[in-house]
């Protein structure tokens, strides 16, 4: 845990200091102490920077969080937001609300993430409704192919209200919430994503045993006294909030909620009281790393940080279906 918050804190000195101006690290320490002149380096670090940065770290820890969540729920080890098609839905949902002008006065604060929180959740219905089989269980193929289902229905639906408004402003916005990205992080609207951030990833902690019990399956877990169908539907709630809300600040950002939980039970095993904090902190570097990235291969140009976690992310979903398949076709 310790390396991790270093981690973090080694990230977020090299995403300050990087980019297509670069600022000596002197001095970026001296302008977080507060001991450095004003400077346009000042205004850099304190107003484009590090929002930004704090952004993304909410971002990528809360998406990890979700995803490993999602994982235990389903119990399937491809489940996160992005496959499952809950971030198309909080996208398709934010999308909407831009283009039809809803609430146009307070939609940044207010209008895009109510919409994007009931768009992810109304898509986990969909895509669980779709993949459960008659005895209640789940499989992998199911599932996924629910999820990408889903997806692109979502996808075409969201194309088709671009189409219909006709409008050149819109195309941009929308790119913006299909690619994913942070480039419109500002300090007032840091509250909302950072405070649904802590309050769900405490919730998902102090549920911790439960999403453990549903590792032992279904039936294990309502014979140690857990009512699986409504702690189920509690935590879809939670989760499809928690998503909805990082998603109308920073747009569709695939496969961190994949990749991440299985590098962290790498590290601490799969007991979620451990888990979830780790997965939250690894996802935070990844993204604010990532999102460095984006912003210095090919400066001054500026590439949604989603392209460059798809890039990463799509090679691990084919390593982990490959190896799903080896799985299966081992021999007992």
């Amino acid at each position: 845990m310790t390396a991790l918050v270093l981690a973090l804190a080694a990230a977020t000195l090299a995403a300050l200091a990087l980019g297509s101006v670069r600022i000596p690290t002197a001095d970026v320490i001296q302008i977080l102490t507060g001991n450095a002149d004003p400077s346009p380096y000042r205004t850099i670090v304190l107003d484009v920077r590090l929002p930004r940065v704090i952004l993304g770290a909410a971002v990528g820890a809360g998406l990890a969080v979700v995803g490993t969540t999602l994982q235990a729920l389903v119990r399937n080890p491809l489940a996160d937001p992005f496959l499952l098609g809950v971030s198309s839905g909080a996208s398709a949902a934010a999308v909407s609300v831009i283009v039809l002008g809803v609430g146009a006065g307070m939609a940044t604060t207010v209008t895009i993430p109510a919409a994007s929180f009931a768009g992810a959740f109304l898509a986990l219905l969909v895509v669980y409704a779709l993949a459960r089989e008659p005895g209640g269980g789940f499989t992998t193929t199911r599932l996924i192919l629910a999820g990408v289902a889903v997806s692109y229905v979502l996808s075409a639906l969201t194309s088709l209200i671009l189409v219909v408004s006709a409008r050149a402003d819109h195309l941009k916005e929308v790119l913006y919430w299909t690619l994913g990205g942070l480039g419109s992080a500002r300090w007032d609207m840091l509250a909302l994503p950072l405070t649904v951030l802590a309050v769900g990833t405490a919730l998902l902690i102090a549920l911790a045993r439960p999403l453990d019990l549903l590792l032992v399956g279904e039936e294990g877990a309502t014979v140690l006294g857990l009512d699986t169908a409504r702690f189920r539907a509690g935590v879809f709630v939670l989760t499809s909030l928690v998503t909805g809300v990082l998603v109308a600040h920073s747009g569709a950002i695939g496969f961190v909620g994949l990749m991440v939980p299985h590098a962290a039970r790498m590290l601490v095993g799969a007991a979620h009281r451990a888990l979830l904090p780790v997965a939250a902190l690894m996802g935070a570097v990844f993204l604010v790393v990532a999102d460095l990235a984006a912003r210095t291969v090919a400066a001054p140009q500026d590439i949604p940080v989603g392209v460059l976690t798809a890039l990463t992310g799509g090679p691990f979903f084919l390593w982990l279906l490959r190896r799903g398949r080896a799985r299966e076709g081992a021999p007992a």
